[in-house]
């Protein structure tokens, strides 16, 4: 990774961090949704909160769906089946042509589970009584929701966080299986291409040291990845419960428009989440490529 995106990457961290460090730290007369999940409940010690509900009604609605589509098949699929598998051939063959054909048979479940989930989640976020249902107060302008019982799952931090660090794991562990720890010290500090004599120590140097930026590059990957969907959902969230409060009487009507457009940001934060874990995971597991100079002294 070139320096220049190392740089872009930390003024695009320090862009998704400036808003939540205003979050955290705002004032506290601003009004909007909760920036945190709401604890339902605490049986035997163990919190559950509303965006824990949605992410347990997302998963079970997904396995009851696969299960139902895969319960009866049959050679022409209709139906449940052949959504799903019109939907999984899709991304395989769209992540095979991104990582190849053999890094996908070993990452594709990874990928495709979290494009699903992620975009499951999204989508059933922007159903009506998600985040409008709940304990309250009435005011002069009608009831205020201060604990709604359902919370986007992708609006909770905690979420998206868990799943960045769940592919940081996996990242290591593919990583050391398709390259090996030699590989992968070779990866971040190896001095690459053909260079002979003092250049060649000059060039060891420079790619040592850039191989320390891609440490801390990779370190900040699961914030960026967190903070990024995180920001992007909760900000629709925020942006759908402003436009239904902004005209009273019109509540109804004024956020209608924008549901078609957190449609479209469901999908493409899913999308984004898929293709950064998965281009992620390519720069690391690639094989470098035998130079010309090597091959051709190998063939005399």
């Amino acid at each position: 990774m070139s320096r220049a995106t190392i740089q872009k990457c930390l003024f695009g961290l320090a862009a998704l961090a400036a808003p939540g460090a205003r979050l955290m730290f705002g004032a506290e007369a601003e009004h909007g949704l909760p920036q945190s999940a709401v604890e339902l409940g605490r049986p035997l010690g163990f919190p559950i909160t509303n965006s824990m509900v949605v992410t347990w009604i997302v998963a079970v609605g997904l396995i009851i769906f696969a299960r139902m589509a895969t319960r009866d098949m049959k050679h022409v699929p209709g139906g449940a089946q052949n959504l799903l598998e019109w939907l999984v051939g899709g991304l395989y063959s769209f992540l095979e042509g991104i990582i190849g054909p053999h890094l996908v048979k070993r990452t594709f479940w990874f990928f495709a589970t979290i494009f699903i989930f992620i975009l499951s989640a999204n989508w059933l976020g922007l159903i009506p009584g998600v985040g409008t249902i709940g304990w309250g107060h009435q005011t002069p302008e009608g009831f205020k929701i201060d604990q709604p019982l359902f919370r986007g799952a992708n609006a909770d931090l905690n979420l998206t966080f868990a799943m960045a660090l769940i592919f940081f794991a996996l990242w290591i562990v593919w990583a050391f299986q398709e390259v090996g720890p030699g590989g992968v010290v070779h990866e971040l500090f190896g001095a690459k291409g053909d260079s002979t004599g003092p250049m060649k120590l000059v060039m060891a140097i420079i790619f040592a040291a850039a191989g320390c930026l891609e440490i801390v590059s990779i370190l900040f990957r699961p914030v960026s990845l967190s903070f990024r969907l995180y920001g992007n959902v909760f900000a629709g969230e925020t942006m759908l419960e402003t436009m239904s409060t902004m005209v009273p009487g019109f509540g109804w009507l004024l956020p209608i428009p924008f549901y078609f457009l957190e449609l479209l940001v469901g999908l493409v934060q899913a999308m984004v989440f898929m293709l950064l874990t998965a281009v992620f995971t390519l720069l690391i597991c690639q094989h470098e490529e035998e130079s010309p100079s090597a091959a051709h002294e190998t063939e005399t």
